[in-house]
This record gives structure tokens, C-alpha cells and sequence, in this order.
């Protein structure tokens, strides 16, 4: 991991890097469609396992790639093993010296999951308030069972990662479009080639309203459960 960023070796993640070589990954998509999509699998697993930023990016890559059928069932099986490694490194000794860089936050995270851990872990996947490799080591650190960790993680991706691998697909003509200008810049010389495109554009304002919504369902449990706890007469018990 450290490597990686120092190196900035994470900056390969982008747009620009998908462009410049769009010709070449579309033909090898072409001819090896199932390699490809165990490829594009490959990196994503690798990239949440070493906390690597660009988990939407890579998310909206598979939909522009493979469609958004296929780029979303990559994406969730890439995310959920590689969150499932760094799950399973922090639970050894090993992994304390992975979590200081989580600082309070992660102490804020722990509450919640000693309450409920499926509930509230669904909560933080449905809607992004921390980042995802916090998310990935603050349960390890609590005592969360793997397959509460693995049903929550899997559940909880699944409306996100396929409402970017959407975009992505929407997005291919843009693309192509703002790649055959970079490209030519690219043929002519230039040093400040660049793509005009920000993919956080892709977080529009409903997205994050549809995610928040879905979010707040997931917590509807524990709502549940505390109410019928304080409506309880003193000296009686609730599950």
C-alpha cells in the first residue's frame, strides 16, 4: 500500500489512462471477453484490498467496458473479496499497525456496529459517509463476524455499484467523444493533455438522495428495536 502512494502508482486509475489505451483494452476485450472481465476483477480485488483510491472509477470503467450488467456483477464479487482481505489481515496482529490511520473516526464506526453490526454495517455500505477502507478494517477491530461482514458488505454495495456501472455505460459516448480530441492532442505533442471530463459529475444530486434513502431503511431495525426497548415496562426484557 505504501508503495503504491508513494510511487503514485494509484494515479494510473483514471480516465486518461483508460483513453490512452482504450484501442488496445477494447480488443482484448473483443477476443478474450471472459479473461478481460477476470482481469478487470483482478484489479478491483487488489485495489480495495490495498485501500487504493478509485473504487467509482473502476466501478464506472466496468460499465463502460463490459455493459452494465456484467460490469456490475464484476465490481461487487472485485469489492467484496478485496474488502474481505483487508477484513481478515486486520484481525491479525498485523493489521494494528493498518488501522492507526483510522484515528477516532474509527472509535465513532465501533458504537454502531456493538449495537447492531448487520444494520449499521449496511447503513455505511448503502450510503458513503466514511471511506471504504475504513469501513473495511473499523469491524475487524469490534469483533464482527466474517459472514455478517461478507452478507452486509455484498447486500449493501449492490445499489451503488450498479447505479455507477449505469453511468458508465451512458457515459461511453461522452467519452469516446472528449478521446478522440485527447487523443490527437496527444498526436500532436502536447504536454497538458487532458481529458474535460470530472467523473464526480457522476454523483449528482439524486444519486445521493437515492443511496441516503436506502440508507435510512437499513436503520429502520435498529430504530425499531431501540423504541420497543424504551416502551418496555422496568423490569421487563427485549430481544
Amino acid at each position: 500500500m505504501v508503495v503504491i502512494l508513494a510511487t503514485g502508482l494509484h494515479r494510473e486509475l483514471s480516465l486518461e489512462t483508460l483513453v490512452r489505451h482504450r484501442a488496445m483494452i477494447d480488443g482484448f476485450v473483443a477476443e478474450h471477453g471472459p479473461a478481460a472481465v477476470a482481469a478487470f476483477t483482478g484489479i478491483y480485488i487488489v485495489a480495495v484490498a490495498l485501500s487504493v483510491p478509485g473504487a467509482i472509477f473502476l466501478t464506472i470503467c466496468g460499465g463502460i467496458l463490459f455493459g452494465w450488467p456484467i460490469g456490475s456483477v464484476a465490481a461487487i464479487v472485485g469489492a467484496t473479496t478485496g474488502a474481505t482481505l483487508i477484513f481478515l489481515i486486520a484481525r491479525t496482529a498485523c493489521g494494528e499497525s493498518l488501522v492507526r490511520r483510522a484515528g477516532p473516526r474509527a472509535e465513532k464506526i465501533a458504537q454502531g456496529f456493538r449495537a447492531d453490526a448487520f444494520s449499521y454495517l449496511l447503513f455505511l455500505r448503502l450510503v458513503p459517509i466514511f471511506p471504504f477502507w475504513l469501513v473495511n478494517l473499523a469491524p475487524a477491530l469490534v469483533g464482527v463476524r466474517l459472514r455478517t461482514f461478507v452478507a452486509a458488505t455484498s447486500i449493501g454495495i449492490v445499489p451503488g455499484t450498479f447505479a455507477y456501472a449505469l453511468v458508465g455505460a451512458g457515459l461511453d459516448s461522452v467519452i469516446r467523444a472528449e478521446g478522440a480530441a485527447f487523443r490527437a492532442c496527444l498526436a500532436a505533442g502536447g504536454s497538458d493533455c487532458r481529458l474535460d471530463f470530472d467523473m464526480y459529475t457522476a454523483l449528482t444530486p439524486q444519486l445521493l438522495v437515492a443511496l441516503a434513502a436506502l440508507g435510512i431503511i437499513a436503520l429502520i431495525p435498529i430504530l425499531l428495536r431501540r423504541r420497543r426497548g424504551r416502551c418496555s415496562p422496568p423490569g421487563s426484557t427485549t430481544e
